[in-house]
């Protein structure tokens, strides 16, 4: 029997996370001796803040180690609940809070709990890799709306309303932006958020992880934007990018109490609560000091600096300045058509990541994953000797070229 046959139909509209597949090809090359450097996957090399390492370890000691309620301790909820006002103005009840493990987790929640068969999802394009493909697993269709390179890859109000159809279920807002560093001001939410009031069954899913990595212009969220649009508007938020808790798995969402419940019953039959040791610790993070992301930030500017402008010198490749995030998003059409050492023609953005991969030994993630093409992703939370040595290989890679 062919073990295929043995899995369910579903399984044939996903994929396996395009950023995951990039980080097990960099670790398969590790293991065989080479160094490779890893501009692909969406980490920074910062250590959790050790104030926060304690209070996970204190929680331990301190037998925090059972289950929870499924939707998070009261304790965790009341900090997500202070950080929110602080940080957003954004008020909300305790019933109208959920812990998770993960912010990928809530989203996916969110979707299942909310799309069906013939739902529509607006994602504009680039995106995030699981966006789509967790719309496909509740059934709905994906609809891509691609951001223009000119208007830093944002969509525009005239877009998203050709876009609207009466299955629309969602919009999808990340900003700042994965795989760009994009950011929406609060006047262009605002505008797009016009056409959303305009179609009253239309939800709004705002993916805020990257709020504190914001360089130039001021971050801002849907929900603080138009609070008259509150009670269709789901904020999700985490503490992997801005606190380095990526292996943490914590992630924490606010919104209408009938979807955050629904969500909670979700969850209740998925992982049930999130690990009580890491709620504490995260807990811990959000009440806590905030001081050393100023210092954090000032880095990744220096890094972002000096990954644009060594870019921007290389043969084949063009980028601009992203205002937030840590990622930057290259434009290699001038590379396309070109021929490696060996013969092969580079007829991809895939092509050019591999070629990369190979001969450079620099693991990027091709623009295809994002839903527009041809870009390559280069993440710079890496420290500055791998940066300046990746970015030389790239440069010296893409000479090689014929």
């Amino acid at each position: 029997m062919n073990s295929r046959s043995l899995l369910a139909p579903r399984m044939g509209q996903l994929r396996e996370s395009p950023t995951a597949v990039v980080a097990d090809l960099v670790r398969a090359m590790t293991a065989k001796g080479e160094h490779v450097i890893n501009f692909g996957e969406g980490e920074l090399d910062f250590e959790t803040p050790e104030f926060i390492k304690q209070a996970g370890i204190s929680a331990i000691e301190g037998g925090i180690t059972r289950y929870t309620a499924v939707g998070g301790t009261i304790e965790v909820k009341k900090a997500v609940q202070t950080k929110f006002q602080r940080d957003n103005g954004l008020d909300f009840s305790l019933d109208q809070l959920i812990v998770g493990t993960g912010g990928k987790q809530l989203i996916f929640n969110a979707i299942l709990a909310t799309v069906s068969a013939g739902d529509e999802v607006i994602i504009p394009a680039p995106y995030w890799v699981s966006y789509p493909d967790i719309v496909r697993l509740a059934g709905g269709t994906p609809v891509i709306v691609p951001g223009e390179d000119r208007n830093g890859f944002k969509i525009s109000p005239a877009a998203l309303s050709k876009a609207i159809t009466p299955a629309t279920k969602w919009l999808v807002l990340n900003s700042p932006n994965n795989p760009t560093g994009a950011l929406y001001s609060a006047q262009e939410l605002d505008a797009l958020l016009e056409v959303i009031a305009d179609n009253p069954g239309i939800l709004v899913m705002s993916d805020d992880i990257y709020e504190h990595i914001v360089y130039e212009g001021a971050f801002a969220t849907p929900a603080a934007v138009r609070p008259d649009l509150a009670d269709r508007i789901l904020t999700v938020n985490g503490v992997s990018k801005a606190y380095s808790m990526t292996g943490w798995r914590i992630g924490f969402a606010g919104g209408p109490s009938w979807l955050i419940s629904a969500m909670q019953v979700l969850q209740s039959q998925s992982t049930t609560n999130a690990a009580a040791m890491c709620q504490e610790a995260t807990r811990a993070a959000l009440v806590g000091p905030q001081d050393f992301m100023a210092e954090r930030l000032e880095r990744l500017r220096t890094r972002r600096d000096l990954v644009v402008a060594a870019l921007n010198q290389t043969q084949g490749l063009r980028c601009d300045t992203p205002p937030g995030a840590f990622y930057v998003y290259v434009n290699c059409q001038a590379l396309l058509g070109r021929k490696t050492a060996d013969g092969a023609i580079l007829e991809s953005d895939t092509d050019v990541a591999k070629y990369l991969a190979d001969d450079a030994k620099v693991g990027v993630v091709p623009g295809t994953a994002f839903g527009l093409s041809p870009y390559l992703r280069i993440a710079y939370g890496l420290d500055d000797r791998d940066l300046v040595e990746g970015c030389r290989r790239i440069r010296a890679a893409c000479g090689r070229l014929n």
